[in-house]
């Protein structure tokens, strides 16, 4: 059996979902994520990013995303992230904003400006309020929730999310096409879950295509070699962010510590005050609120 590359790793998934020539597996997939009735499903769609440049494998900072726009001129932004860098909100409306104003040209007016949408697809838990895996987000008004434009719209797919309801025996990829399509980002290692996929491939031309082109590419030993390289810039990220957190957490640990450490001191001196006052001797205030001798005898000089 060819071991398979993580599609999760996005040089992986740009390579099958992504590439000239794979439109149909694209198509397939974001009328899967775009939940579209079938008569407004997507017939076409042109990939306008299917070249991965070299320097951008290696680099830890760079997005190997896939931007491609539909026959009905709407532009649609795919990225995968891996590790949570607590940016998602503000990183999502930056990308959309750059690829819809990308659209104006000089002289041209506002209302040519079309749909923009953009997927992100997270391998952690973002969203708290919600265990739902996929939640869609648009501008509405606050109080009557009615839509502002339909220009906006950002979605977010939580594998871990999925995940749950995998185990809870709670989702069915034979039926719902979405749990089909993000379940198959787990199959590389998940045997259970590619033998499903496998047996829905039989009857799912599309996905049948998809397994001989992933199969096609992990095959291909100088892919494997720019995967592996990519793999290891993004796991060299991970690690550097994993790294920020542990920084920051013993920084806040240490803080509550050094904060717990002063509150005590400061009641062993109230305390040391209040017995003072009663006129109790230096050796039992000493004893009682382990102060030293040196700080009761300055309590006793400010209090007369």
């Amino acid at each position: 059996m060819t071991k398979l590359m993580d599609l999760k790793i996005d040089f992986a998934f740009k390579q099958v979902f992504g590439k000239a020539g794979n439109e149909p597996i694209l198509r397939a997939f974001l009328n899967a994520a775009l939940q579209l009735p079938k008569e407004r499903q997507i017939t076409s769609v042109k990939i306008l990013n299917p070249e991965i440049n070299r320097e951008y494998i290696e680099d830890k900072a760079s997005v190997l995303d896939i931007h491609a726009k539909t026959e009905q001129g709407e532009h649609v932004n795919i990225e995968i992230q891996l590790t949570n860098k607590f940016d998602m909100e503000k990183r999502t409306l930056y990308y959309w904003s750059r690829i819809y104003s990308a659209q104006m040209q000089k002289g041209m007016p506002y209302t040519e400006l079309v749909k923009t949408i953009t997927i992100n697809i997270l391998n952690f838990r973002f969203l708290q309020e919600t265990d739902r895996f996929h939640t869609i987000f648009h501008l509405y008004e606050d109080q009557e929730q009615f839509l502002l434009t339909d220009v906006l719209e950002i979605h977010f797919m939580e594998i871990p999310k999925l995940m749950d309801k995998w185990e809870q025996r709670t989702v069915n990829p034979y039926n719902n096409e979405l749990e089909r399509w993000l379940l198959l980002l787990e199959a590389d290692d998940h045997e259970e879950i590619r033998k499903v996929l496998e047996v829905i491939a039989m009857r799912d031309p599309v996905m049948k295509r998809v397994f001989d082109e992933w199969e096609d590419l992990s095959r291909d030993e100088k892919k494997w070699v720019e995967y592996e390289s990519r793999r290891k810039a993004i796991l060299d990220e991970m690690a550097a962010v994993r790294e920020a957190e542990i920084r920051q957490q013993r920084a806040r640990e240490e803080g509550l510590a050094e904060g717990r450490t002063e509150g005590e001191r400061q009641k062993a001196i109230q305390m040391a005050k209040k017995m003072l006052a009663k006129g109790k001797d230096v050796e039992e205030i000493v004893e009682f609120t382990e102060l030293s001798v040196e700080e009761i005898e300055k309590l006793k000089q400010q209090l007369h």
